[in-house]
């Protein structure tokens, strides 16, 4: 079992800056891909980013390829996700996944376990 916990959200100005957390219980984290999806108010849950158990591969949604930089730290069982020149379009509720036995997953269905997620706004 790994259970994810989400920090760091809130509200911004367009074109700032946040650094979302997820810090993971259980000492087999560094066995997990992990990902940030996000949902709008009425639309379906997206994909942003993913990152495979080492760091050593990453993927982006197009939609945040250059603002977003996913990473993770296995030593302190946390995952970060360093959001820059942040959009009205990037407000959602941002969640952390974690899923075992693959190398980097982008559907939800890959993903085992979930954060509870942690709101973040951006205004124009």
């Amino acid at each position: 079992q790994v259970q994810l916990v989400e920090s760091g959200g809130g509200l911004v100005q367009a074109g700032g800056s946040l650094r979302l957390s997820c810090a993971a219980s259980g000492r087999t984290f560094s066995t997990y891909a992990m990902g940030w999806f996000r949902q709008a108010p009425g639309k379906e849950r997206e994909f942003v980013a993913t990152i495979s158990w080492s760091g050593g591969s990453t993927s982006y949604a197009d939609s945040v390829k250059g603002r977003f930089t996913i990473s993770r730290d296995n030593a302190k069982n946390t995952m970060y996700l360093q959001m820059n020149s942040l959009k009205p379009e990037d407000t959602a509720v941002y969640y952390c996944a974690a899923a075992w036995a693959t190398t980097l997953a982008v559907t939800p269905d890959e993903y085992d376990f979930w954060g509870q997620g942690t709101q973040v706004t951006v205004s124009s």
